[in-house]
């Protein structure tokens, strides 16, 4: 099969389309011929040689995927040779074929492309375990999402809006602000026009949010402490912004509050088979009647995965960035 593989030996460790060994599908398994795979900000990390792989990961970069099935495990029941299907992956979604553990898959829906089933898979599930089964969003409550017009941002403001929760998200420009009003955000602020923590406290009438969910971290450190209420949940799911911070007991304690650090990419297969399991009895009918469907920013061929990656690199994206490989 054909992979594309970092050329770690050159400085801007360039992204290759070239030959790799084909996978071999175990008996819990099934191979996948992969059609789509998306982007995630921890392809970046792993490009650059900033992200300890978990065990068992596959040098591959690609965190989602969605293809054809073309051979099955002798131990796999329900999922058969020519099923449309996407999955989280532990790595390996920049190929033409990979090996999936047959707990990981999702059917496709029927009118969804690959490409918006390839976008699916890493970011939904993301938004979905820090939101309700890590920060455990009750009814009622009020969520602030940073990044909001990010591929987990974008997931998580339809999860949240069809739930019935008031969402609230921080953008940088105007056109990413408009496109999550469009996604039925409650209050969307463009961080680089406004003091977010003025204008969350305005629309809540200084109550704050019981829930935010961060992927930018220390530089918002102080002000997402400011804008809990008490018994608030801040979520750390990323640290663009930095990964140090002083932290003031007395006012976590005040607050009573709960500082959740979370990753999806190292738990075990069990544990992502649990979530997923959550997320679908919870949220598929959602899919299936067309209320949650991925934002697709833009579409390369895998060959052009160097511009792909740049345009994340840059922030240009509004929702996902799809690699088509067949």
């Amino acid at each position: 099969m054909y992979a594309i593989h970092v050329q770690s030996d050159q400085p801007d460790r360039p992204l290759v389309w070239q030959e790799y060994p084909d996978p071999t599908c175990g008996a819990d398994e099934v191979l996948v011929d992969i059609h789509a795979t998306a982007l995630n900000r921890a392809d970046l990390l792993q490009r650059a040689g900033n992200y300890a792989l978990p065990p068992g990961a596959p040098e591959i970069l690609g965190l989602e995927m969605a293809g054809v099935i073309a051979a099955v495990g002798s131990h796999v029941r329900n999922w058969h040779v020519g099923d449309r299907v996407c999955a989280l992956l532990l790595g390996g979604g920049y190929a033409e074929k990979t090996a999936v553990h047959h707990s990981q898959l999702m059917m496709i829906p029927a009118d969804w492309s690959f490409g918006e089933a390839a976008s699916l898979p890493e970011c939904y599930l993301t938004a979905f375990v820090n939101l309700f089964m890590e920060a455990r969003l009750q009814p009622g409550e009020v969520v602030l999402v940073h990044g909001g017009a990010s591929g987990v941002g974008t997931a998580a403001i339809q999860i949240l809006h069809n739930l019935g929760h008031k969402v609230i998200i921080t953008a940088g420009s105007d056109a990413k602000v408009a496109a999550c009003r469009e996604l039925g955000v409650d209050l969307a602020i463009n961080y680089n026009a406004e003091d977010f923590v003025e204008a969350v406290r305005g629309f809540t009438k200084g109550q704050g949010v019981d829930v935010i969910m961060d992927m930018v971290g220390a530089s918002y450190f102080d002000r997402n402490l400011e804008l809990l209420k008490v018994r608030g949940r801040l979520v750390f799911i990323a640290t663009l912004g930095g990964h140090k911070v002083t932290l003031e007991i007395g006012k976590l304690m005040q607050k009573r509050a709960k500082l959740i650090g979370s990753v999806l990419r190292p738990r075990s297969i069990e544990e992502k088979q649990e979530i997923k399991e959550i997320f679908m009895n919870r949220c598929w009918s959602l899919v299936q009647r067309g209320f949650i469907r991925p934002v697709i920013d833009s579409t390369f061929p895998i060959a052009e995965a160097n511009a792909a990656q740049a345009r994340m690199a840059a922030n240009e994206n509004i929702g996902k960035i799809v690699l088509q490989v067949r």
